[in-house]
């Protein structure tokens, strides 16, 4: 069975998307080939994406060039080989049918899993079939995390108290694990301790301002994910803030004997109020009766009025003397009556 064949050119690796960094493994080469070198683009790739073990400067010369699988040569271990004479390929014992070969010296694997990775190797032979290179290429196949998840024993603590946050994952491989809070990476205080691997965060003491929303995020080479977020909420310590309990129950005491003491003012105010206006509608009742003389009828009297009595106050004007020769007539007396109620 032969593989497919195809040129390659630089323009070509930009469709496959795969520009990252390679590890290189060399053995022996001569001077004419001291400038071939292999990248496997990408070196951390996806389980089941793609892969290219790309060739840079294979020398025009070789006959024949092979990869295998692993670092030994032997026939058991050929995926393919490439005849450069008629530009044909063979495949080898250990091909999958997901490689394909380049004339150029490259192989593309499709669909990777956890089993590709590993070391590869090129070989090649000049004209004479005398061996001129060997090289060794490795790259690595990762399973996409899955979401952590995040553990505390109490959500509501008390300030200047500890708490601790816990991140569990089933997966392996894990390359880093990251604590976010409130959406944005935690900036770690002298307060805060993260354990060797990162996954258990302790806060101790905890203040105020550590209220919020806590989450931790697990990622290997090819993908992350985070946890659902956990929100702590931080009861207030009555000693903090700078008032002392003697200096609380002071101001408790004065914000009552404030108020006491407005109350008192007021019930001053209205009650003299209220006092001063009696006081002056009794002058008014009592005044003229010290003056006026009772006039009514007795209480024997027939015709006593229940509810009122009658009072008569004289006015005589004062005249001046008339010569005695002069007899004027006596002057009426006027009398006014005023209705008062009885007390």
């Amino acid at each position: 069975m032969e593989l497919a064949s195809a040129r390659l050119h630089k323009g070509q690796i930009s469709w496959w998307g795969l520009l990252l960094t390679a590890s290189l493994l060399t053995t022996w080469s001569p001077p004419t080939t001291a400038q071939v070198t292999i990248e496997a683009v990408p070196t951390d790739v996806a389980e089941g994406k793609d892969v290219l073990l790309l060739v840079h400067n294979l020398p025009q010369a070789l006959r024949i060039f092979n990869w295998y699988k692993g670092n030994n040569t032997e026939g058991a271990y050929e995926i393919a080989r490439f005849i450069t004479a008629d530009n044909t390929n063979r495949t080898g014992a250990a091909y999958s049918g997901r490689e394909t070969i380049y004339q150029n010296g490259s192989l593309f694997f499709q669909n990777v899993d956890k089993s590709d990775e590993g070391v590869y190797t090129l070989s090649g032979l000049d004209q004479d079939y005398a061996p001129i290179l060997k090289f060794y290429v490795r790259f690595y196949v990762h399973q996409a995390v899955t979401q952590p998840f995040l553990q505390v024993i109490n959500t509501t603590i008390k300030e200047l108290d500890s708490v601790t946050l816990t991140c569990y994952s089933n997966d392996t491989g894990i390359s880093g694990i990251r604590w976010l809070f409130n959406n944005h990476s935690l900036q770690l205080t002298d307060r805060m301790t993260l354990s060797q691997n990162n996954s258990i965060l302790t806060i101790d003491p905890t203040k105020r301002e550590d209220a919020g929303e806590y989450q931790c995020e697990i990622s290997n080479p090819v993908s992350s994910k985070g946890s659902n977020p956990i929100r702590l909420d931080i009861i207030a310590d009555p000693t903090q803030g700078g008032l002392s309990e003697g200096a609380i129950a002071g101001i408790v005491i004065g914000c009552v004997a404030g108020v006491a003491l407005i109350a008192a003012l007021a019930y001053f105010l209205y009650s003299r109020k209220t006092g001063g206006g009696s006081d002056q509608r009794d002058l008014t009742e009592h005044k003229p009766s010290a003056f006026n003389h009772n006039l009514g009828p007795s209480d024997n009297s027939p015709n006593k009025v229940d509810d009122v009595s009658y009072t008569v106050l004289n006015f005589r004007d004062q005249q001046p003397k008339q010569p005695a020769s002069a007899s004027p007539p006596p002057r009426a007396k006027e009398s006014l009556y005023s209705e008062v109620k009885k007390k």
